[in-house]
């Protein structure tokens, strides 16, 4: 073997992507001492997205003084530039939930901090950021990012102010073509694993809220603002949020980011494989080894393992993929790419007991493919 290409989620709550792709590759070099391991953490828009993404291409992280979750606060937030005048930025560094500790209200937090990374960002002279979305302690649509990006949010005696969850259906006017003009020509995509619509019994206070602080009546409230904001989107930004999947995501954050930057929402896989230039990468592979903490039919929607292999596919590039659990519903894995699953549990021991000999159970499990692999090519 002469390449391989190491791409796996994390096993939540187990082991981090980079540690998954650390094991891997010192057993493939413990087998192919010559082997080129290509190693990508994966980034799924959360917490350690700037990481992984500065592990996979290099880079350089950035920290900046910006607003914190709740308005008048400061926190020491960041951002990530990679290669090819690109931005990564993840909201949990400024508008974190564990950054409010016991302090949980959605309809007083703010993404303010959010879009000062931004900002910053952008006069550095970026021409493309991407905004990972996961972890937020907040409901407010992206109005706090807006307005600190410059755009402007009016009252309907025409005062301008920033809107927080509880301020939401005050908007009576929205004007982005006051944007900060650094930001004008830059491409922003949003990284947006879920589907949640803007409002309603699926949308982000219902779903989300409460993780937040959100009790029943907040709930109620939050979404009967999201609604009459979101009618004020579509008149002066041009966008039904409600019909864009994701819309929900963080808060309504999905949904701001569309309507007020014209951001496009795509999964986390498919912007991890477009930055490090996955196609490319493919070029003279073996294989690809990926994998993710469970494999079932959900994973067909565009999960790690399944994003991986069909791009592989078109390569030809046999796809690998270790997993913690393997569901009912996976043979559809075969037709996109997937050459073959191996489970890493090795005893039959329940979930507790598993995660604990996670690591040495994935380090057993390559080295069995592996072995097996020198058997045949021998």
């Amino acid at each position: 073997m002469k390449k391989v290409i190491l791409i796996p989620d994390s096993f939540k709550g187990t082991m981090s992507s980079a540690e998954i792709c650390q094991i891997m590759k010192t057993v493939v070099l413990r087998h192919y001492p010559e082997c080129e391991v290509v190693s990508i953490p994966v980034a799924d828009g959360g917490e350690g997205s700037v990481d992984a993404f500065l592990e996979a291409v290099g880079g350089e992280k950035i920290y900046k003084e910006v607003t914190g979750p709740y308005p008048g606060e400061k926190v020491k937030g960041y951002y990530g530039l990679l290669p090819g005048n690109i931005a990564v930025i993840e909201m949990a560094a400024a508008a974190a939930l564990p950054m409010v500790g016991d302090r949980k209200d959605p309809s007083k937090t703010t993404t303010y901090g959010v879009g000062e990374l931004m900002i910053d960002a952008a006069r550095k002279g970026v021409s493309k950021i991407i905004l990972g979305l996961g972890g937020s302690a907040t409901n407010d649509a992206a109005c706090g990012l807006a307005s600190a990006c410059g755009i402007s949010f009016y009252s309907k005696d025409g005062k301008k102010f920033t809107p927080l969850g509880e301020s939401m259906d005050e908007v009576a006017r929205i004007d982005t073509s006051t944007i900060d003009e650094s930001l004008r020509n830059i491409e922003i995509v949003t990284m947006c694993d879920i589907d949640n619509p803007f409002y309603g019994p699926e949308g982000a206070p219902a779903v989300y809220g409460p993780q937040k602080g959100a009790d029943e009546a907040m709930v109620k409230m939050l979404d009967g603002k999201m609604r009459v904001l979101a009618e004020v989107m579509k008149r002066d930004c041009g966008v039904d949020v409600q019909s864009i999947p994701g819309s929900g995501a963080a808060g309504g954050m999905g949904g701001g980011m569309a309507a007020y930057f014209g951001s496009r929402l795509q999964m986390g896989i498919e912007t991890v494989l477009d930055t490090v230039h996955f196609d490319e990468l493919l070029d003279n592979a073996d294989f690809v080894y990926t994998g993710e903490g469970k494999i079932d039919g959900q994973s067909l929607r565009g999960k790690v393992v399944i994003g991986v292999s069909r791009k592989a596919k078109k390569k030809n590039v046999k796809v690998i993929a270790f997993v913690g659990d393997i569901g009912d519903s996976v043979e559809k894995a075969y037709d996109e790419g997937v050459t073959g699953i191996f489970s890493i549990n090795r005893v039959a021991v329940p979930y507790k007991e598993a995660r604990v000999r996670a690591k040495s159970d994935l380090e057993l499990t390559v080295d069995n493919l592996l072995r097996y692999q020198e058997a045949l090519i021998k």
